[in-house]
């Protein structure tokens, strides 16, 4: 019998792309804090670190059998979050600069009318895909954007915990964003 606990990260990593769970298990159990410590030091946001972290390990399951893992597996899941990382800061970057000058456009006021009437057929757009959502997607997405209700009050009002209302916006964000594409996303963040 295996005891995982004592084996090396290299014959894990074997172990890994040979597809052994118990194996991808214990890399999760001796990493997943120390990656989450790194990507917060970084992100100074606990919630992002952990999509950080829990969007590793997932691909790292997935992709494990064309993985090629060099000699020292902590330095590659300390590579491979500090390229999430970065990839999350560079898109905020991007962001960042299409709202302001998303937000200097506005502010200009020019084409105003034809702006309204691109911002109604906008907002008609995200609402026929939001009323698309799966219904309790769908009710904790509208009592978060059009109530404005923070996370905790819509787990009150609901009865539910509030990371189930988290992923539930979580998920909601991912559809819109995947069906209406980033600009239409971007305003979604914004303005809904």
């Amino acid at each position: 019998m295996l005891n995982y606990q004592t084996i090396s990260d290299n014959e894990l990593a074997g172990l890994l792309k040979s597809g052994d769970r118990k194996a991808y298990t214990e890399i999760y159990n001796r990493y997943t804090w120390l990656l989450h410590i790194h990507a917060y030091k970084w992100m100074q946001d606990r919630e992002e670190a952990k999509d950080i972290v829990h969007e590793l390990f997932a691909s790292l399951w997935t992709k494990r059998e064309t993985l090629s893992f060099p000699e020292n597996l902590s330095a590659y899941l300390y590579t491979a979050v500090r390229n999430r990382i970065f990839n999350v800061i560079s898109h905020q970057k991007v962001e960042s600069a299409y709202l302001s000058s998303l937000q200097q456009f506005i502010d200009e006021g020019t084409c105003v009318t034809d702006h309204l009437v691109r911002e109604k057929q906008l907002a008609a757009l995200i609402e026929k895909e939001v009323s698309a959502l799966p219904p309790k997607m769908r009710e904790v997405f509208e009592l978060s954007r059009k109530s404005q209700l923070s996370h905790k009050e819509i787990a009150a009002q609901l009865d539910l915990s509030e990371q189930t209302v988290r992923k539930h916006v979580q998920h909601a964000l991912k559809i819109l964003r995947i069906k209406l594409g980033l600009i239409v996303f971007l305003f979604l963040i914004s303005h809904y």
